[in-house]
């Protein structure tokens, strides 16, 4: 099957559910969507499987709670043999974040909460809501994804043995370093993305913000995995926290993540402002602010991600002086937010995923040789 983007025709869709009525219901939803075409309903994996075959579906919406095979395990089997976008179903609660997480490093596009499919919140808009993460879904490009997903399971476990030792090094005996923030914006196929990223990078990282697009639990398994395979601390951020050399901070689920000066220091403040571009957090809020206090000091990275948040924020913080990198197409999931940032102007480079930690390190040296000069 293709792992190119699907553009040009409607999008078959496969559902995979143990429950009756999630799986009519998810059909109903779906259907109001004239480019969405419900190829097939199967009530556990080995039905699946059978379906993948025969429909070569473009997408697949998975629940993970699922007799004779749990959606972990077939989609581990898929995604070595089959490889096909797949949308994880899973509860909000901190069992099932941690379980779409682990979904998520193994292959799937992304994941729908349970609670999206909550009609109480009005049929049209949990249609509209659902379309728009199987179009995003659609449009990923997961060959690189995929192959992720294989090598996976071989990873180091240990933090450090995860960091490039060229990039460890580099930065040992930096004179002089400079006061610096690295701030960081994702959202689908993101958490791989950061995954890779932070992995590489050394213990003494400058404080670092990072928004990615999730609700809210999803974000603090986030952090705990990612906090597992990195050299530094990375949590989910509290209102109130300063900004720390060695500590990265993920935006929670449902909160916009900003800098604020208090009592003349700065702080990262959470608030529950209106979304923006349809998201909280959103990456927009976070880098405006970071222009205003700290755009000469600041990196922006934009990674892959459906939509255009992050673009006008590290416009801006670009004029202010900032530092920006773009992921480019071929190693995004989904190019829409790196592209939007490109087209503004936003960015002074574009770089596949796996130079983005080397050119973060490259530049955090030249300003410690600028600043001793």
């Amino acid at each position: 099957m293709s792992h190119q983007p699907i553009t040009n025709r409607r999008i078959k869709v496969l559902i995979v559910d143990d429950s009756a009525s999630v799986r009519t219901l998810l059909a109903k939803l779906l259907s109001s969507d004239p480019m969405i075409e419900i190829v097939g309903q199967a009530e556990d994996a080995y039905v699946a499987r059978e379906m993948l075959v025969k429909y070569t579906p473009d997408v697949m919406t998975l629940d993970i709670e699922m007799p004779r095979l749990d959606g972990l395990n077939f989609l581990e089997k898929v995604m070595q043999h089959f490889p096909t976008r797949t949308l994880i179903i899973s509860s909000l609660s901190p069992k099932g974040s941690q379980t779409a997480l682990k979904a998520v490093a193994m292959g799937a596009v992304d994941v729908i909460p349970k609670s999206l499919i909550d009609v109480s919140r009005g049929v049209s808009l949990v249609a509209e809501e659902l379309s728009a993460m199987v179009r995003a879904a659609a449009a990923a490009n997961i060959s690189h994804l995929s192959s992720f997903a294989k090598n996976n399971a071989n990873a180091p476990s240990s933090p450090t043995a995860n960091v490039g030792s060229g990039l460890r090094q580099s930065t040992q005996n930096l004179p002089g370093r400079a006061q610096n923030i690295l701030a960081i914006a994702a959202s689908t196929g993101g958490p791989d993305a950061l995954r890779q990223l932070l992995s590489q990078l050394p213990a003494q990282i400058p404080p670092t913000l990072i928004v990615q697009h999730m609700p809210a639990f999803f974000t603090k398994s986030l952090a705990d995995s990612l906090n597992s395979v990195c050299a530094f601390q990375v949590r989910e951020a509290l209102d109130g926290d300063t900004l720390e050399q060695g500590v990265a901070l993920i935006a929670p689920g449902n909160f916009h993540m900003v800098l604020a000066k208090v009592g003349g220091r700065l702080q990262v403040r959470l608030n529950q402002n209106p979304a923006v571009h349809g998201v909280r957090p959103a990456a927009d809020p976070l880098f405006v602010s970071i222009a205003q206090y700290l755009g000469r000091s600041a990196i922006g990275v934009v990674l892959t991600g459906m939509g255009r948040d992050g673009a006008d924020g590290l416009l801006k913080m670009r004029e202010a002086g900032s530092y920006n990198i773009a992921q480019d197409e071929d190693s995004c999931v989904v190019f829409g937010m790196p592209r939007e940032a490109i087209d503004i102007g936003a960015v002074q480079i574009i770089s596949p995923l796996a130079k983005i930690p080397a050119l973060i390190m490259a530049e955090l040296a030249r300003r410690a040789v600028a600043k001793v000069g």
